[in-house]
């Protein structure tokens, strides 16, 4: 017979977690048929259309170009490839891109690490874009991590007079929160 009480079947971090998980998932169910959601709904649909591209690249295809609309809808124009492996990729994608970012969340290092590969590929996809609404998804996230890069550089350069700091330091702990925006 099934033990349904559930007593001692997570820790501390992993309810913490769940909760975590489901309250985020109340609060998009509550939210989602307003604009604040757009540009989450956006990144999906390109996350959906990238998705196909790569597995169209994957069956030796050629992407022609991808395209996300600001009605939440997007195309992704390939030629040859396996189809019956391209067309169920954009869902398989968006639900494995989900998965890896709910994943990467639950540590600062794997979280800096997420964050870098999908600065990246927005940075690829800002030079491969054919359209403007597309361009501006990749500029945003972008121009955002390099801004608070630079403030956190700034402020460990303003502490150069203090005596256990020096100019050299400075410079090399900017280097770092690079590597690690990055």
């Amino acid at each position: 017979m099934p033990n349904w009480e559930l007593k001692h079947c997570c820790d501390h971090d992993q309810g913490t977690f769940i909760i975590t998980v489901a309250v985020f998932t109340v609060v998009i169910l509550a939210l989602w048929r307003t604009v604040l959601l757009t540009p989450f709904k956006l990144i999906t649909v390109f996350l959906h259309e990238t998705s196909h591209a790569l597995a169209c690249k994957l069956t030796c295809g050629d992407v022609e170009g991808i395209s996300v609309h600001a009605n939440e809808g997007g195309e992704t124009q390939t030629r040859g490839g396996i189809y019956w492996f391209i067309l169920p990729a954009g869902y398989l994608g968006s639900s494995f891109w989900g998965m890896v970012f709910i994943l990467a969340s639950t540590n600062l290092l794997t979280t800096r690490i997420a964050a870098g590969c999908f600065i990246l590929a927005l940075l690829v996809v800002l030079f491969v874009a054919k359209n403007w609404l597309l361009r501006g998804l990749c500029i945003a996230p972008v121009v955002s991590r390099f801004y608070h890069f630079s403030r956190s550089c700034l402020a460990s350069a303003r502490n150069y007079n203090s005596p256990h700091s020096s100019l050299c330091h400075s410079v090399y702990r900017c280097h770092e929160q690079l590597i690690l925006c990055i």
